[in-house]
């Protein structure tokens, strides 16, 4: 059995609030005919010459508003909310923002754009939206470029950073207002509304201003204002930053408990590594305007492509020392030496390299332990659950110029009863070590 439906439907159930937008089913005999003639388009508003079942095409677009004119007949994949994104470039006048950005999003996915300030993702964000013009390259959201399409006529929902509700209006009327310019029913626009309140848990809210509201409160508004209008993709850009630190930990389950029910499309923009790592499905590394790394949280967390990623994904963020391997060992500049597996030493034979090693990957060691390293402890840092401590090679000074005496942190599960000044014995996990070139930064496989 195969299926063909028009250019713009989503592809879902039969339960798709689009149903204006027919499916038909066609028996294996018809695949023939259609392949033959699966590069031609029928004018707008009309079947198919080669369809004879009377059928039109509707006059409206998915929302009941002006004439569509982009629908068209042809071969698709279901997975029409997917988001494509082509060597976007985006220059302001003779600066360079964004260089060749390439993302493929897939249908479903919850997707971050994570970096540091100034790195360009938030700008990224603006170009999907339709808010900044794209100075080259594709926007492809379905199977649709978008660069010069308006942001009303994209089929997405935008969460910004500072909420944006209409201060004179109520919970209902903030969550509503896009529905109404649409021209949707009343009673369709009250069905939306209370079943996003339900599930966001806004019901006893709707007839409150959002003064009457928490920051976490009136953050759920502006998503059930994006939900309401069923878009094709969500965009967040760094919705929690303005939440203090307990709230920000709830609302990421309470987004990624959202997007887990509705399963749309979402880019999700933060600077916080932590939101990144525990919401996305796909996390997209940005610096510089350029992407350095894309894959699955725990992907980019144990195998980092580059000094920069390594740095960046983790809290606290992994250590690095600038040295190079004499016989089995790696040797900073400031003569500290650290274990290396048998594959390590094969691999950088004897050239320059940065050693890296994430905090819990040392176990804290007697001192006649094998691979054992003495560092003296200048801060101990009790979590609870954990202690973090920042320790350092004795005899050294820390940031020395090549960050070779760099402090470094290690962190334990059981409770460090030292004192600053003491040593202590500490064994890296010679498995866990990543090395990298000392010239490109690149991470050295072994």
């Amino acid at each position: 059995m195969g299926r063909i439906g028009l250019e713009g439907c989503e592809g879902k159930s039969s339960s798709c609030p689009r149903e204006e937008f027919c499916r038909w089913s066609l028996d294996v005999a018809g695949w023939a005919v259609l392949l033959a003639l699966s590069a031609r388009q029928a004018p707008v508003g009309s079947s198919p010459p080669w369809l004879s079942t009377g059928i039109r095409l509707p006059d409206t677009d998915a929302h009941g508003g002006k004439p569509n004119q982009r629908i068209g007949w042809r071969w698709k994949s279901w997975k029409m909310a997917g988001l494509e994104i082509s060597n976007v470039k985006k220059t302001y006048g003779a600066v360079d923002v964004l260089h060749g950005v390439s993302i493929d999003i897939e249908d479903g996915e919850f997707v971050i754009l994570v970096g540091p300030s100034g790195c360009g993702k938030s700008t990224l964000l603006r170009m999907i939206a339709g808010l900044d013009d794209i100075s080259g390259g594709e926007v492809r959201i379905g199977r649709r470029v978008v660069n010069d399409v308006p942001p009303a006529d994209r089929d997405i929902a935008m969460v910004f950073q500072n909420y944006a509700l209409y201060p004179h209006m109520t919970v209902h009327q903030n969550m509503s207002y896009s529905l109404k310019l649409q021209k949707v029913s009343k009673s369709e626009i009250s069905a939306r509304v209370n079943n996003t309140a339900s599930i966001l848990g806004l019901e006893k809210y709707l007839e409150r201003f959002p003064r009457q509201l928490s920051g976490g409160q009136r953050q759920r508004v502006a998503m059930g204002r994006a939900i309401v209008r069923n878009p094709q993709v969500f965009l967040f850009d760094e919705p929690l930053s303005n939440l203090d630190a307990k709230l920000r930990v709830a609302m990421r389950a309470e987004i990624k408990e959202l997007h887990q029910r509705l399963k749309t499309t979402t880019v999700y923009v933060t600077h916080d590594q932590v939101e990144a790592m525990t919401m996305a499905d796909k996390i997209v590394v940005m610096h510089d305007g350029m992407v350095e790394q894309i894959g699955a949280p725990l992907d980019l967390y144990d195998h980092p492509n580059n000094l920069f990623v390594a740095s960046f994904i983790g809290s606290p963020s992994m250590n690095f020392i600038r040295g190079k391997v004499h016989g089995d060992t790696f040797v900073g500049a400031s003569g500290l030496r650290m274990p290396l597996s048998k594959h390590a030493v094969r691999a950088l034979k004897g050239r320059k390299a940065v050693y890296g090693i994430r905090p819990e990957h040392f176990r804290l060691v007697t001192r006649e332990t094998t691979g054992c390293v003495a560092l003296e402890i200048v801060v101990v840092e009790p979590m609870g659950a954990e202690t973090q401590v920042v320790v350092r090679a004795p005899g050294t000074k820390p940031g020395s110029e090549d960050g070779a005496n760099k402090d470094l942190v290690c962190v334990f599960r059981e409770r460090v009863a030292a004192r600053p000044g003491e040593t202590i014995y500490v064994a890296p996990e010679v498995d866990k070590v990543h090395l990298f070139d000392a010239e490109s930064g690149i991470r050295v496989d072994f």
